[in-house]
């Protein structure tokens, strides 16, 4: 059977007897029957972009109609502009015409087009086809960037676009989506991850550390851990306390917009009881747009690490989100158990909008440069430059409003510094014309650091019982075992780490050391930069006396025949920095934690793994684990466990604090509304911003951070009044998830006249599918 139709000056054929497969492999949203069943009949002179091109801006066209609810669930396989738009992309994805066009992930159903397919696609440009001009400019398409892009368009007459450097993560989908994927089938060191390295570690054994961050849109929410940890009310306040304006950001009012960000979803009866999970559902967020849950498939050994740890003085917590973060607990992830896939910035802030014209997100589309104009208030950005490679035309985008830069606490000081902000001497030496002297740019760089205790197991770890026949997923279903992350952590104090009666010594040892530590250690020369050290040891001392987590302790069932806890430091007393040695935009800035050039981390650490050690030899938990793996037998002193751990430590990947929301006395970025000094309307909104670490998972806290970023910038254009502190989750229209306001731009004013006709062919193509 063969049916031929005309539209737009081309042929489209479907024929079902032809053997021929001309659908990439990839493209898997079709039945395998489907494949050879499409051929493209056009004049030679016609490139098939051509004809993509000319679906892609018709289909934009239908799903901008008024007549296409903007409540996507209702948006049916009857609806005329579902079929014409199913037949477009139909068409251009099974020709090889858009070969990242949007898959559907495992969890869904596979019977039909879903809508999340439509979703996904809608505000996506494919084609490179945007405006000149746009309101707000974002920088970035991951955590923060896309929780703003998602906010701000919600006012229908305001423009944003947003530039991502990576790829749009289509064509790896499902690595994505499955949570266990991201242990053994995961992004990081791909294409899809930045891959930046630091500088040789002098206090790590000389070693150069990899950074992995994610290069694909979501930024590292879509190749992390899923871990959704906030951190304690005490480290968030001690935050707000060093700015002015800073109730914006205490516990108060992250813990509101945190709520905000979520929906969460109590675990099963049986994870929560085989693991002892403890939550309290208040704490929580329940109308936001990232899925936080829990995995659907947990292992017996879960339900053994609170009673360890109670045991070694450490209890369970009886939820972590509620500002007491500190002890031992199962964390929520960025799990959404309907489909048990993972929840991240794309898949939550975009792809269940609806179409909207006034957004546009470019992936593939590095920033190269902010364009400034001089005026006396301040240097005022009039453009980004960007482009797709370092041979690839410069192009140039006009900025209305505002630029913010949300590239990470790598890539938004690198983005500034290219654009002449940051420290002169710097500059200078790259070749970067000076716009704005702002020293803070890349300094205060803390980062997590980690490494593990690891054991032979006794029983089957995750990795073992991961068979093929496990990872098995039955048509039109998802699979509750593909959902396992690990989740089983604690945050332990300064006094459990060294003990009780040198806890007071230890934080006078530390304390005392600021004056001699801020002129040997920072690595700036700059009297604001001193100042705004001095002002971030002061705030992490304090917490050495309180509950406050110093290490983070995890286990990790995702290896093969062994068990491993973790051990990582939360709050670092070393700084290094991030710096340009190139105007060129493609070249890597040189990266310098300092790990370990304060001697309290090197302290920290070591008591850390050595409570880690003692937690696997403690009854429950010891009896999953047979002799211990590394660091061995052979490490039993200080001096042992100081030299091994340099050899082997790495990142926990938490960079932050680059770009810091401090006082420009003190070496500060960006003031409290996130404006960065000496410009007149550029932001960074990011872990950047963080003045300190946390004892958290940052992704929590930046979800958080976007939410109440595009709080502020809204409030500024908008004239409304920024929410109360302690506003929390809910909103007048019921839901937090995003809805826009205000008039549709760009609507067209009828539906297409080929509608029918492609009905028509929708019913052919029905028959074949088998919707």
């Amino acid at each position: 059977m063969a049916s031929n139709v005309k539209k737009s000056g081309y042929l489209a054929k479907v024929d079902c007897h032809s053997n021929r497969k001309i659908m990439p492999t990839k493209q898997r949203f079709m039945k395998p029957r489907l494949l050879g069943c499409l051929q493209l009949l056009r004049p030679a002179d016609v490139q098939p972009q051509d004809v993509g091109l000319l679906l892609v801006k018709q289909s934009r066209a239908l799903l901008e109609h008024p007549s296409v609810p903007s409540n996507t669930d209702s948006f049916t396989e009857t609806s005329p502009a579902f079929v014409e738009v199913l037949m477009n992309m139909s068409v251009a994805v099974a020709l090889g015409l858009f070969p990242e066009a949007p898959m559907i992930s495992y969890g869904l159903a596979s019977n039909g087009i879903t809508n999340a397919f439509f979703r996904a696609w809608r505000n996506i440009i494919y084609d490179g086809n945007i405006a000149d001009s746009y309101d707000f400019v974002i920088a970035g398409g991951g955590n923060a960037g896309l929780v703003l892009a998602s906010r701000l368009s919600e006012d229908a007459n305001t423009t944003v676009l947003v530039l991502e450097a990576g790829d749009t993560g289509d064509l790896v989908k499902d690595r994505i989506d499955v949570p266990s994927d991201a242990y053994f089938n995961g992004l990081l060191y791909s294409s899809y991850d930045w891959q930046f390295k630091t500088v040789p570690q002098t206090n790590a054994a000389g070693r150069v550390i990899p950074w992995a961050r994610g290069k694909v849109l979501g930024g590292c929410t879509a190749v992390n851990g899923m871990y959704q940890v906030r951190p304690s009310k005490l480290e968030v306040d001690a935050w707000a306390g060093l700015i002015d304006g800073g109730d914006l950001w205490n516990w108060d009012s992250l813990f509101g917009v945190m709520q905000d960000s979520e929906t969460f979803t109590p675990p099963t009866d049986e994870v929560k009881n085989l693991a002892k999970i403890q939550y309290n559902a208040a704490y929580h967020g329940s109308k936001g747009p990232i899925h936080v849950s829990y995995p659907g498939f947990e292992l017996p050994i879960m339900g053994n690490w609170t009673d360890s740890l109670n045991a070694n003085g450490v209890p369970p917590s009886p939820d972590a989100y509620g500002g007491e973060n500190w002890g031992g607990f199962i964390a929520t992830s960025a799990i959404n158990p309907t489909n048990w896939t993972r929840s991240y910035a794309r898949s939550a802030y975009i792809d269940p909008l609806p179409y909207r014209a006034n957004l546009a997100i470019l992936a593939n589309a590095t920033v190269t440069k902010i364009v400034f104009t001089n005026t006396s208030a301040g240097a005022q950005a009039t453009a980004v430059e960007y482009a797709s490679d370092r041979s690839a035309t410069v192009k140039t985008i006009k900025v209305n409003k505002e630029v913010i830069v949300a590239g990470g606490a790598i890539g938004s000081p690198h983005i500034l510094q290219l654009s002449g902000i940051g420290p002169s001497d710097v500059l200078t030496a790259a070749g970067v014309p000076v716009t704005v002297n702002l020293p803070g740019v890349g300094q205060h760089l803390q980062d997590h650091i980690s490494t593990a205790v690891t054991w032979n197991a006794t029983i089957q770890t995750y990795a073992d019982q991961r068979t093929p026949e496990a990872r098995a997923i039955p048509a039109g279903t998802s699979n509750a075992f593909l959902s396992y992350i690990n989740s089983a952590t604690a945050y332990v104090n300064a006094s459990t780490l060294v003990g009780v009666d040198k806890a007071s010594d230890f934080y006078n040892s530390v304390a005392g050391a600021l004056s001699d530590s801020a002129s040997k250690l920072v690595p700036s020369t700059d009297a604001t930069v001193i100042e705004g050290y001095k002002a971030i040891y002061n705030v992490t001392a304090n917490t050495l006396l309180t509950p406050v987590g110093q290490v983070e302790i995890l286990l990790s069932l995702s290896s093969p025949g062994t068990i491993s806890i973790q051990a990582a430091l939360q709050h670092p007393f070393s700084q290094g920095r991030l710096y340009i040695n190139s105007s060129n935009p493609f070249d890597y800035p040189v990266i310098d934690p300092g790990y370990l050039t304060h001697s309290a981390d090197l302290t920290l650490m070591r008591e850390g793994l050595k409570f880690a050690r003692q937690l696997g030899n403690t009854a429950p938990i010891n009896a999953n684990l047979g002799p211990e793996v590394t660091p061995g037998a052979a490490v039993v002193t200080d001096d042992d466990w100081d030299k091994w751990l340099a050899g082997v430590i790495g990142t926990e990947f938490h960079p932050s604090c680059s770009c810091a929301m401090l006082p420009k006395e003190k070496g500060g970025v960006v003031d409290a509304k996130l404006k960065v000094y000496g410009t007149t309307n550029v932001r960074v909104a990011d872990a950047a911003v963080f003045p300190i670490q946390f004892s958290a998972h940052l992704q929590a806290p930046v979800y958080g951070l976007g939410e109440q970023a595009a709080k502020i910038i809204r409030s500024q254009y908008n004239g409304t009044p920024l929410p109360s502190a302690s506003s929390g989750a809910g909103s007048p229209t019921g839901s937090n998830s995003p809805q826009q306001t205000g008039t549709k731009n760009g609507a067209v004013s009828a539906l297409s006249g080929h509608s029918m006709m492609w009905a028509a062919v929708a019913v052919i193509f029905g028959a074949v599918l088998g919707f």
